[in-house]
């Protein structure tokens, strides 16, 4: 064969009784082969010249005629570009591609052999061959096996247990089954057949598409199978033309690429199996509610036209002018944070995009004439990869959809984006620019410490990107505390006409820990008014129990906008109730206008879906005033509890928020927001955990080892304050570093997103979009070690909260909707007891279908001794190729060896695999010896 350029490979089926009677049934093309195995078979060859047919049909007749065959038998011909053709061989038997060819002529062969063995001649009646004119065909019949190897590695075959086995059906398909089923194990010494498939139509195109309809519904779970390579194959333009040869596979690499099956139902099992063996990491153990009710959805009617919102004005106006209307607007508008900081600030931000997504379409129809919803940013954007494996992109783009017509908000850090560092400017213009591009409306820009110089790219970037950009005063003291002049009336005033020549579209008091009384509240938005010609909008929190107050009191001075939560979510460190503000101004000229009945239907959705967060609830049970003495930001109080537990001292909170309150009288009195809050926080439990006092501090401080956040806060990593930090602590602090001159994000070098790109999809092994690219500079091991997780288990943010946080008990059934139209019908039957290898196994019901899955028990798998795995960074491990047996082993310890000098042979379903030594050097231990069973990527050899 080595010697034809680009033959074909023939076979004719025979067959001849033993009265000297032989006829043929027509050719099979064999030529799609791998390592001169047969892959797919065609019946009849697509190509061939009806002459060079004819003569090698005669010809095979003649041949079997000739030595006086009888029975069923194949003669084997290779056909060469120019119309030659060889004989190769005869097998005297019935050989596997048999099938192609009862399919198109009808005839059984199997049967037919069996009766010439009987000794009945072709003519009998039941054969019904009398003569050649009697054997005719109709159509095309295509013939694959569906094996256990992997084409995405090298073909190596694969054993273990079929967890699920679904087959195809319809009309011209057949199937020639092995022992395939769900529970059949597949192990390593058989061949790797599982079915045999043969599609049969009138015209070749119409076999292929039959043929990869059938491949598609397989589902084969448990071990590898090639079906998508098969796939690629009847795909391929060649192989449609019937143009393919014996090297046909061999110059067609593309056919190895593929992507694999997502089998995002077993993924999904194994996850909900893993909560189910050992919990959710996230959540206390025993935390679960003791119920778990079902929250009722608002009702909406979903052929109910969609009324224009404020995101329809904002398009038809652009943002200036859509600013003007909001600052004419009598009635005051309302920006709903229940889908960011509410949760944020009583939720430890856990609050998943299924339950938001169950009442969107809700949410779009009740409240077009909300002002926004405040729905990304902040914490979410870390918190959805690292603790909820979600892509916050993929929120984004979900709530998007659903809701088209209000304003989406979102809260950015300045320079440091969603992140808690600083980032290049170009790295935060290209997060606005793509955010803006992907739905976010308004960007809330805020820096930590009221650094301008900072915000200003996030703001050019907002207007470029055609949205609203409404910088924020972060406020804190009292405009009214003359004991502490720097945050007075005039320091606010001052900061909002500087923004406002910046490029801002609004105003923004954020007031983080709910500091801005009534009073204050209201000369300080009379005075915005009055100094600037933008929109002011007033968020505040709620933790004093007051700032309904400060709301309508903001109402009364003109405050064009301010944020709300619903009741359910409201209140404590959240926002103020938003029922109650509507209330207040019902029939009253600030009226919100807002559809209170419709309010009410969706605050009780959130207090059935709150129950399902309970473990995540922080320990304020009611208002709490010493927030005027501690100023604790809303979205860090909830997490300070947790910190402290953490660091060993839950049970000193009140001490804790004392020696906040000191800590930032140490640091100068600074504004205190992510990531300045965080700051103090960390020298808050730094100086708890070590018994330190101011006076303490500073004694011993040269000799302290201060958290990295504190160092970095001094040399002026997040920018600095007015009036600077005190220099004695800085001297301390800083131990002789010099501190940033300007704006950090200034001096940092531009990002080469190309660059990124690349490194990221080494990485993850797949093409990286915009959106990963940015998700990786922001947080690149929380994104990279999301990635893995959605590998290993896929999209798990469609599984329902109590599933996902709580598992399932024995019994119980869920509902899975992995994608509109695919729905999973999850029943948990019962699990084992932890086997000898540390092992569960989990039963199911899928779909009325009976699943199993193994987890590992990561209480017990400690005590279990298993062989050690190669790690594929480390060129001193070599691991096994594929699972199998060891048959020799070459080398000992001590042994020098040379690159590519054999160190194991592996035997698995019929293939030996030698094992070679990817480096030149000495072995230093071998793992495994003669007759021991391996898996695959098992530790064998260590090199010194």
């Amino acid at each position: 064969e080595k010697y034809l350029a680009n033959p074909k490979h023939i076979e004719v089926q025979i067959l001849a009784d033993a009265e000297g009677n032989t006829v043929h049934l027509f050719e099979r093309d064999c030529s799609v082969q791998r390592r001169h195995q047969k892959v797919i078979e065609i019946a009849p060859s697509l190509s061939l010249p009806d002459d060079v047919r004819n003569q090698i049909l005669n010809d095979a007749v003649s041949l079997a005629k000739s030595v006086g065959y009888t029975n069923a038998g194949t003669v084997e011909f290779l056909v060469d570009g120019t119309g030659n053709y060889y004989f190769i061989e005869m097998n005297p038997r019935i050989q596997v591609e048999h099938t192609v060819t009862e399919m198109i002529t009808g005839i059984d062969i199997v049967k037919c052999q069996i009766h010439i063995a009987e000794g009945r001649p072709l003519s009998d009646s039941t054969i019904r061959i009398p003569n050649q004119e009697a054997v005719t065909y109709r159509g095309y019949a295509i013939q694959c096996r569906i094996t256990t190897e992997d084409p995405a590695n090298n073909f190596t075959p694969d054993y273990g247990r079929i967890t699920h086995y679904r087959s195809a059906a319809g009309f011209g398909i057949r199937l020639d089954a092995g022992t395939a089923f769900s529970g059949a194990v597949i192990t390593p010494f058989y061949d790797s057949l599982i079915v045999k498939i043969t599609a049969w139509s009138l015209t070749f195109e119409d076999t292929c598409n039959k043929l990869r309809r059938a491949l598609s519904e397989f589902r084969i779970r448990g071990v590898k199978s090639n079906i998508p390579f098969l796939e690629n194959v009847i795909k391929h333009p060649t192989f449609l033309d019937g143009r393919v040869t014996t090297t046909f596979i061999e110059e067609h690499p593309a056919l190895f690429r593929f992507s694999q099956r997502a089998d995002r139902a077993t993924k999904v099992l194994q996850f909900v199996g893993d909560i189910i063996v050992n919990g959710n990491p996230t959540v206390p153990p025993k935390s679960k509610p003791k119920t778990l009710r079902i929250p009722p959805l608002p009702p909406y009617n979903p052929d109910e036209p969609l009324q224009k919102g404020t995101r329809n004005l904002l398009q038809e106006m652009g943002a200036e002018k859509f600013a003007q209307w909001v600052r004419e607007q009598k009635r005051l508008l309302i920006t709903d944070t229940t889908l960011r900081d509410a949760h944020q600030s009583l939720l430890a931000t856990r609050v998943r995009s299924y339950d938001m997504l169950a009442a969107a379409d809700a949410i779009a129809r009740d409240f077009p004439n909300l002002f926004s919803i405040e729905m990304w940013g902040g914490a979410t954007f870390d918190v959805t990869m690292r603790f909820l494996y979600e892509d916050p992109w993929e929120r984004l783009a979900q709530l998007r959809q659903r809701i088209p017509n209000v304003l989406f908000q979102m809260l950015l850090r300045g320079s440091n984006a969603v992140g808690y560092t600083n980032y290049p400017d170009n790295v935060v213009k290209e997060f606005v620019k793509v955010a803006a591009q992907r739905g976010i409306d308004v960007f809330r820009i805020f820096d930590s410490l009221n650094c301008i110089d900072a915000m200003i790219p996030a703001i050019e970037a907002t207007r470029e990107a055609g949205a609203i950009a409404e910088t924020a005063l972060c406020y804190t003291s009292d405009i009214f505390d003359t004991s502490r002049p720097r945050y007075s009336l005039d320091y606010y005033v001052r900061m909002a006409k500087e923004l406002e020549k910046a490029g801002a579209t609004m105003i923004a008091i954020k007031d983080m820990a709910g500091l801005c009384r009534s009073f204050a509240a209201r000369r300080l938005v009379e005075v915005l008014r009055q100094e600037v010609g933008l929109p002011i909008h007033f968020h505040t929190h709620d933790t004093a129990g007051g700032q309904v107050a400060s709301l309508l009191f903001a109402a009364e001075a003109g405050v064009d906008v301010v944020d709300t939560a619903l009741s359910s979510l409201s209140g404590l460190t959240s926002q103020p109730s938003m029922e109650a503000v509507v209330a207040a101004l019902q029939n009253q000229e600030r009226d919100t206008e807002l559809n209170f009945p419709a309010l009410l239907r969706h605050a009780d959705y959130w207090q059935i879906v709150r129950e399902h967060y309970a473990p995540f609830e922080s320990d304020l049970k009611s208002s709490s005033g010493d927030v005027y003495l501690h100023e604790i930001p809303g979205g860090q109080y909830s997490n300070l509890r947790p910190q402290a537990e953490a660091m060993g001292v839950g049970d000193r909170l009140a001490e804790l928020k004392r020696m906040y309150a000191t800590v930032n009288t140490l640091l100068g009195d600074i504004v205190k927001v992510t990531p300045s809050s965080k700051v103090v926080g960390d020298l808050a439990l730094y100086m708890l955990t070590h018994n330190l006092t101011p006076e303490t501090l500073l004694e011993k401080g040269r000799e302290l080892q201060f958290p990295e956040s504190v160092v970095g806060l001094f040399a002026g990593d997040i920018g600095f304050p007015e009036g600077g930090f005190p220099q004695e602590l800085a001297s301390v602090v800083l131990k002789g570093r010099k501190p940033v001159e300007g704006r950090l994000s200034a001096t940092l070098p531009a990002v080469d997103f190309e660059e990124k790109r690349k490194e990221l999809e080494a990485k993850i092994g797949r093409k990286a979009s915009e959106e990963d690219v940015l998700s990786y500079l922001m947080y690149p091991k929380v994104y990279t070690t999301f990635v893995s997780h959605r590998k290993e288990y896929s999209d798990v943010s469609v599984v329902p909260t109590p599933a996902f946080f709580y598992g399932m008990e024995p019994g119980e059934e869920v509902t899975v909707t992995i994608e509109t139209g695919k729905t999973l019908f999850i029943k948990f039957i019962a699990r084992t007891e932890t086997d000898h290898l540390g092992l569960v196994t989990l039963l199911y019901e899928l779909n009325g279908q009976p699943r199993q899955v193994k987890v590992e028990d990561r209480s017990a798998v400690a005590s279990v001794k298993r062989h050690p795995k190669a790690d594929p960074d480390n060129m001193h491990h070599v691991g096994a190729p594929m699972p199998g047996a060891v048959v020799e082993v070459r080398v000992k310890p001590g042994d020098a060896v040379e690159k590519d000098d054999i160190l194991i042979a592996l035997e698995a379903m019929k293939v030996q695999l030698f094992v070679t030594s990817p480096i030149k050097a000495t072995v230093k231990e071998v793992l495994v010896k003669n007759g021991d069973r391996i898996d695959g990527n098992d530790l064998l050899v260590i090199f010194d």
